[in-house]
């Protein structure tokens, strides 16, 4: 990793160019509504600080399409083809990008914990060519699994659905969002599963899902929290679904009510979106990526659909109704 005395060498002085730079949008996913929806907002939060799609920069998007083996060739291609900076959502595609170069400027989202994953050396200083936005909120893990257990008083064992992408595995294979859950439930007096879903790749393009929920009624599982990672975010209704399906009170973390849990609850990464133009500025004004603090998302969101409380024969107590931000009926 850079440090700071590498960052010098990170491409400043964008701001002196008068051609549109050039984005170059790295995605775990594929094109869809949800890339659909980010650039959208994308482009009407850069409006409102001066900066013009199309006038001031153009975005150049490349898809994984799930099989994240994928991201450092599409990575090493933004590089290739010279873009100003590239912005990465997710984890892996925030990795792939780093690695591909050490000068590009690399804005991230959607990750766990920037430091953990090597992306910065500190949040307040991250001293190579990396910065952005995170979600993470240390307490989000403990706050869930409480929720939970207050909710379903009875609850003894849940199941954490997770997936392989995620880096920073310790030799038990577990990564730093598996660790926190898993330290989380046992506080609370419950015994927790983590169940990590493979990878795709060219041969199974396709996540076994299905396996993931029939190892969990195996094991007992009362309920299941489906973390925020790469996988999890872009099959959501699968998910939800299955859960159903299993008899299985589902919670999803903040920013995902769309997919169809039972309970949304924590920060969302929907929310550190709005501030990547934030950043898109200081970088084509000329300040170096090292040099910007990584900024942290820690509202959170609580709903409830009682569509699915009905489908699963549960009852959510109206204390905790008028606690939520939102109630789907």
């Amino acid at each position: 990793m850079l440090g700071a005395a590498g960052a010098v060498a990170v491409r400043s002085g964008l701001a002196q160019s008068s051609a549109p730079r050039r984005i170059g949008l790295l995605l775990n996913g594929g094109p869809g509504p949800v890339h659909d929806a980010w650039r959208r907002t994308f482009a009407q939060d850069c409006a409102q600080l001066g900066l013009t799609e199309g006038r001031d920069f153009t975005i150049e998007p490349r898809f994984a399409e799930g099989q994240l083996g994928r991201l450092p060739e599409l990575a090493a291609e933004h590089v290739r083809q010279g873009v100003d900076a590239i912005v990465a959502l997710g984890g892996p595609a925030a990795n792939a990008a780093r690695r591909a170069t050490p000068t590009i400027p690399v804005i991230f989202s959607i990750v766990t914990d920037p430091v953990a994953l090597g992306l910065a050396e500190t949040a307040q200083r991250p001293g190579g060519n990396a910065t952005g936005v995170t979600s993470l909120d240390p307490a989000q893990a403990e706050a869930q699994m409480r929720l939970l257990k207050e909710i379903f008083p009875e609850l003894q064992r849940v199941a954490a659905l997770s997936d392989q992408t995620i880096p920073a595995a310790d030799a038990s294979g577990l990564a730093p969002i598996d660790r926190a859950n898993k330290a989380a439930a046992e506080a609370m007096g419950l015994r927790p599963q983590i169940v990590k879903v493979p990878a795709p790749n060219a041969a199974a393009p396709d996540p076994d899902f299905d396996a993931a929920f029939s190892a969990m009624v195996r094991d007992g599982a009362q309920a299941v929290v489906a973390f925020d990672t790469p996988l999890n975010f872009a099959h959501g209704k699968r998910i939800a679904g299955l859960a159903v399906a299993n008899r299985l009170p589902a919670m999803f973390a903040g920013g995902m009510s769309a997919a169809g849990g039972l309970i949304t609850y924590g920060t969302s990464v929907a929310d550190t979106w709005r501030r990547l133009p934030a950043f898109v500025a200081k970088i084509f004004n000329g300040t170096p990526p090292g040099e910007i603090p990584v900024e942290f998302i820690t509202r959170r969101e609580l709903v409830f659909n009682l569509k699915v409380a009905e489908s699963l024969g549960v009852t959510i107590l109206p204390d905790y109704l008028a606690r939520a931000d939102q109630v789907i009926r």
